[in-house]
């Protein structure tokens, strides 16, 4: 009846994951957020944790066996977060282009089962929109991955629309994935923990989603497909209060930089984003998502190889929703999304 496609795909290169060593080594970047995550990720000798690293560097047998052994027909790979993000910006920019080629080669190995996001640096959005540019119309690739903040910078300045621009001229998403909170906003959730995928990854990513509907960016851009994993991050749940308070803001000019849009921030939401269920296996949010943003809204995600949890498909399967709708969650969404 469908095949199952997968949409928040995680892989590294062994050069970012020399690069980002280098920099934990030197000391040449002090972000917390990095440290902690990718500090921990590349640093810890637990097998479960060295299981992640080697399924993040395998674009061939591992990937595809764990795909087939849980029924997974696609996956849309996305280079790791933080990306080429947390690097200076002429890094940034080579590096992502290596990236690039090397996951496109996975792509033309594989065409069948991977499709593939580009890497960009918003660190010089001239530079980001062209190579988004050559990975669409040479490399084949589908999109763009953006790991949130650059530097604690998001792209709801307009410095970085750019990048908007050349996505909605090529007709191809962006999608949103989360980072670590930035320093001006990480220290409460790091003291207790929560800095990564329990709690601040939401916060942070949910915090950019919003930055760029009430900006005014999607009236610029009004055909610009932006996705989000883990059902919005929140956002859904929040959608009566976001449009109640935004209406309040305007009306008494409490903000001079938040503008008057067209349409309110939920409709926005509703028609400008789609949302993945990566690290949300969960029938009662998944139902949620779907009845306030629509079916055809919401993709299915695993969140490889962080949450390879093969338990977590059957969840998936055993939805309390019809067949066709199963088959716009699995395959068809992501089909049109991605233009797969």
């Amino acid at each position: 009846m469908f095949q199952r496609i997968a949409t928040e795909e995680a892989f590294g290169t062994a050069e970012l994951f020399e690069r980002y060593r280098a920099i934990l080594s030197d000391g040449s970047v002090t972000d917390p957020g990095f440290t902690s995550l990718m500090g921990f990720y590349l640093g810890n000798s637990a097998p479960g944790i060295v299981a992640v690293r080697e399924r993040m560097l395998d674009l061939g047998a591992r990937r595809l066996g764990d795909m087939d052994s849980t029924g997974i027909a696609k996956q849309v790979l996305a280079v790791t977060s933080p990306g080429v993000q947390i690097f200076d910006a002429d890094t940034a920019v080579g590096l992502a282009r290596s990236i690039n080629d090397e996951l496109a080669a996975a792509v033309k190995r594989h065409p069948d089962r991977f499709a593939g996001l580009a890497a960009i640096a918003p660190q010089k959005p001239g530079e980001a929109a062209k190579e988004l540019e050559r990975s669409v119309k040479t490399l084949g690739l589908k999109g763009a991955i953006v790991n949130s903040h650059t530097h604690g910078e998001y792209l709801d300045d307009p410095k970085y629309w750019a990048i908007f621009e050349a996505a909605e001229a090529l007709d191809v998403p962006v999608y949103i994935h989360p980072g670590s909170p930035p320093p001006a906003m990480i220290g409460p959730f790091l003291e207790r923990g929560l800095d990564g995928a329990i709690y601040g990854f939401a916060v942070e990513t949910g915090l950019h989603l919003l930055r760029i509907i009430v900006s005014g960016a999607l009236d610029r851009f009004p055909g610009l497909r932006l996705v989000a994993g883990h059902l919005g991050e929140g956002l859904p749940y929040w959608m009566f209060r976001m449009d109640f308070m935004h209406r309040r803001m305007v009306a008494t000019g409490r903000y001079a930089s938040v503008p008057k849009l067209a349409r309110q921030p939920s409709e926005y939401l509703k028609e400008n984003f789609w949302v993945t269920t990566s690290g949300m296996a969960w029938a009662p949010p998944i139902l949620y998502a779907q009845s306030v943003m629509g079916v055809d809204r919401v993709l299915y995600a695993m969140d490889y190889p962080y949450q390879f949890v093969p338990e977590e498909v059957t969840v998936t399967d055993e939805l309390p929703i019809s067949e066709g709708d199963k088959r716009k969650l699995y395959q068809s969404n992501a089909e049109r999304v991605f233009s797969l």
